[in-house]
């Protein structure tokens, strides 16, 4: 999954669980509901999204603001762990009643295993619901109800590109896999790089499959709920052209010499300068080249992954989401959710916005993406504004075999036939699928 390990690279690349006092400007408040200002004031606790400093600056920042807009409210910003440990002290604070009045957590897959129908509150009829986008939805929605407010931007998976050289060399994106080979063979004889493969970080091995995932679901609706009850399989079209795809690239010679060695880092300023044309990619990597490559960042375009056929779809990694426990009931629950509200107003809006720019559209219209950022992110959210999107895997799956940069590897350096390599991640996802006692398996 992307959503939480590369956001949080990121952060480390451009924290502890102690409450942050108002002293610290971690308290804040917002304008008290009815119930919160008849019973006086009231103080709530948020649990940030992490202990990184950006998700620890962007909660102190959200609860200093909410306390100016709304003094009767305080609210005490605690930090936690990411990764394994993080889902862990979500899970159980969640299992004994003792969770933050809000928290800021994952969508998706992640969301589902909290059990929300049975530990959060609903938010089906809040007012900013009707600003949401339908994907976003159906990452924080149960068949019961919708239990999640959006925190962050999306980010979408696809080909991150040079416009330059697309430009000199007279080429228009591709919407067919056939016409980014051919695009990439007119780079490739102007003395360019075509395709960057930087399996020195070996998740980079991953895009040709994942950020494919949106043009599966559009051939094939449903896809996703079958391969989780174990009646799909990568072996299979649509789904294996990821695979082909990742071992065409290096048949035809259209990688980087270094690809084994080369680094995301790198990879992005080769991109950046043009000694590179094409870069398959999640575009959350973008503030590392506004860091490397700050007057060329606008250089660099995004589109989807073309498909062998048919209309290319984004695949979209979505925002992250601020949700309420059962436990918090009463004036506390009034003033939650006024919180939540907060998170996407313009203030929170502005808060975002500041917290880090944008590497992929919002979730709700409410939060507009400011006009200094990456030009990539008016690319992607065209395909937002034509319907042409579709989630990412794991936020509609909770299945995600361990091995598969392992086997891309494999596979994008000539070792491993795709179809081969195909069949060695359905076993690998059989394996996981069994470990999660999933039915079906």
């Amino acid at each position: 999954m992307f959503s939480r390990q590369m956001r949080s690279r990121v952060a480390a690349a451009l924290g502890c669980g102690a409450l942050l006092s108002a002293a610290l400007a971690g308290c804040s408040s917002s304008a008290p509901s009815s119930s919160a200002s008849s019973s006086g004031p009231v103080t709530i606790s948020l649990l940030a999204g992490g202990n990184d400093p950006a998700a620890t600056k962007f909660a102190t920042d959200l609860a200093a603001a909410f306390h100016k807009a709304n003094p009767t409210i305080t609210v005490k910003v605690e930090t936690r762990p990411g990764g394994t440990d993080g889902d862990n002290l979500v899970k159980s604070r969640l299992a004994t009643g003792s969770m933050n009045d809000v928290f800021l957590y994952n969508t998706g897959s992640l969301f589902q295993a909290l059990h929300p129908d049975q530990t959060l509150q609903p938010l089906t009829d809040q007012p900013w619901v009707k600003d949401l986008t339908s994907d976003f939805k159906k990452t924080v929605s149960t068949s019961k109800a919708l239990y999640g407010a959006p925190n962050g931007s999306t980010f979408d998976g696809g080909i991150m590109y040079n416009k330059k050289v697309y430009a000199k060399l007279g080429l228009s994106v591709p919407t067919t896999w056939a016409q980014f080979i051919s695009n990439s063979k007119k780079i490739k004889a102007a003395g360019i790089i075509p395709v960057l493969a930087s399996y020195g970080d070996t998740w980079t091995s991953q895009l040709f499959v994942l950020a494919d995932f949106a043009n599966v679901s559009a051939q094939v609706p449903g896809w996703a709920a079958k391969y989780t009850a174990g009646q799909e399989k990568y072996v299979n079209p649509p789904a294996l052209a990821g695979f082909t795809h990742t071992e065409q690239v290096f048949d035809l010679g259209l990688m980087n010499k270094d690809y084994a060695s080369l680094t995301n880092v790198n990879a992005l300023k080769e991109l950046a300068t043009g000694q590179a044309a094409q870069y398959p990619m999640i575009t959350v990597v973008i503030p590392n080249v506004e860091q490397s490559n700050p007057s060329q960042v606008n250089d660099i375009g995004y589109f989807a992954m073309p498909p062998d056929s048919g209309t290319p779809h984004a695949t979209v990694w979505e925002a992250g989401g601020a949700y309420i426990p059962k436990s918090t009931t009463g004036a506390k629950l009034a003033a939650a959710e006024k919180l939540v509200a907060f998170i996407n107003s313009p203030t929170g809006c502005d808060l975002q916005n500041t917290a880090s720019l944008p590497s992929g559209p919002y979730a709700i219209s409410t939060c507009t993406v400011p006009s200094n950022a990456p030009a990539l992110v008016a690319d992607e959210a065209k395909y937002q504004a034509a319907g042409t999107t579709g989630l990412a895997l794991e936020f509609i799956s909770p299945i995600k075999g361990p091995n598969l940069e392992k086997i891309l590897v494999q596979v994008g350096s000539g070792i491993t036939k795709a179809a081969a390599g195909a069949a060695l991640y359905d076993n690998d996802v059989k394996a996981e699928a069994q470990q999660l006692a999933l039915p079906g398996w």
